[in-house]
């Protein structure tokens, strides 16, 4: 078990060190698997943004890029939503707000991740994004309710609630930057 060693003073001046199990989220057994599980998910936002943005004929075709003069939003926004939601969606399709806010939403959320800062930020982000993507298709084709959109959205939080940045990741310096300390939002 994981001891945490605090010390304390007594009234006279007496050092006591007191020893309490530490979290489970403390353990570098635990650490490291959450800095792989935050690596994991940046990679797959910015997968998706470097697909989008070069056509790598995965996701996108080739030829119909972002830089080709294609649109990120429109392949999923014209198909895919179904239900009460799916008119909303549609109209939104190919929109250039629309485009650019989902390529940045992409690549901060994943660059985010993948260097471990703004994890608060970045989780606001990629669960308003996630729960988006998630209401297109109501209901999921495989489950009445649940679908990765709302794993990845909870397991973001997550990685923003164990501060997963400091392990493997740039969040332990970024949080001791002024500015961010000034503005813990950033952290």
């Amino acid at each position: 078990m994981a001891v945490s060693e605090h010390k304390t003073q007594a009234r006279r001046g007496t050092l006591i060190r007191v020893a309490a199990p530490r979290p489970l989220t403390e353990t570098p057994a635990a650490r490291y698997i959450w800095a792989a599980a935050r690596l994991a998910l940046g990679w797959v936002f910015a997968w998706a943004f470097v697909d989008k943005l070069f056509g790598l004929g995965h996701a996108t075709p080739a030829g119909k890029s972002w830089l080709d003069g294609g649109s990120p939003t429109e392949g999923f926004l014209a198909h895919a939503p179904k239900g009460p939601m799916a008119g909303f969606y549609n109209d939104l399709a190919g929109a250039a707000w629309a485009d650019w806010l989902f390529m940045i939403g992409l690549a901060g959320i994943g660059a985010a991740l993948i260097l471990g800062i703004g994890m608060r930020i970045a989780a606001a982000g990629g669960v308003a994004l996630l729960v988006l993507m998630w209401a297109a298709v109501l209901p999921p084709e495989n489950n009445l309710f649940m679908d990765d959109h709302l794993i990845y959205a909870l397991l973001i939080v997550g990685l923003a609630l164990v501060s997963a940045g400091d392990t493997l990741g740039l969040g332990r310096w970024w949080g001791n930057l002024p500015l961010v300390k000034r503005l813990p939002i950033l952290k």
